[in-house]
């Protein structure tokens, strides 16, 4: 089922009590990840849900208006089985409509500027192909 509002962009609520603790025990890079990139619309103004339960899997990061997901790879993604795990899962995500976008825990700590560039690039890509308009963040008033 491709993922809409009717369906809650396909929102696996069985998962939500291990994506609330997962939210609350972020990794550090994916704590620097939401702190300057994603949090509060800083991307081009859209809204990422941290730890977000889709299909049978939680996302990292996720932008239900974009069908984006952000997902962090610590070191035991280069193991081979995990490896195995993650084709799976970014082929049953991209399957049901959905981008995913990877990096690494050292790409976040240690290129954030870079990591910020290339989910910009991507988001930009996105608004391109399905005709949104960038968001504008409204301003709180004196």
């Amino acid at each position: 089922m491709k993922p809409s509002s009717s369906n809650n962009y396909n929102y696996n609520k069985s998962l939500s009590s291990k994506a609330n603790s997962l939210r609350k025990d972020m990794t550090k890079a994916e704590a620097c990840l939401w702190k300057y990139v994603l949090r509060a619309g800083g991307m081009k103004g859209f809204t990422f849900r941290r730890q977000r339960p889709v299909l049978r899997y939680i996302a990292d990061f996720m932008c239900k208006e974009l069908l984006l997901i952000i997902e962090v790879d610590g070191i035991t993604h280069t193991y081979e089985e995990v490896v195995n795990k993650d084709k799976i899962r970014q082929a049953d995500l991209e399957n049901a409509g959905f981008k995913v976008i990877r990096f690494t825990d050292e790409e976040v700590l240690g290129h954030i500027n870079s990591v910020y560039a290339a989910i910009e690039d991507h988001v930009v890509r996105i608004m391109q192909e399905r005709g949104i308009t960038p968001r504008v963040r409204k301003r709180k008033r004196d």
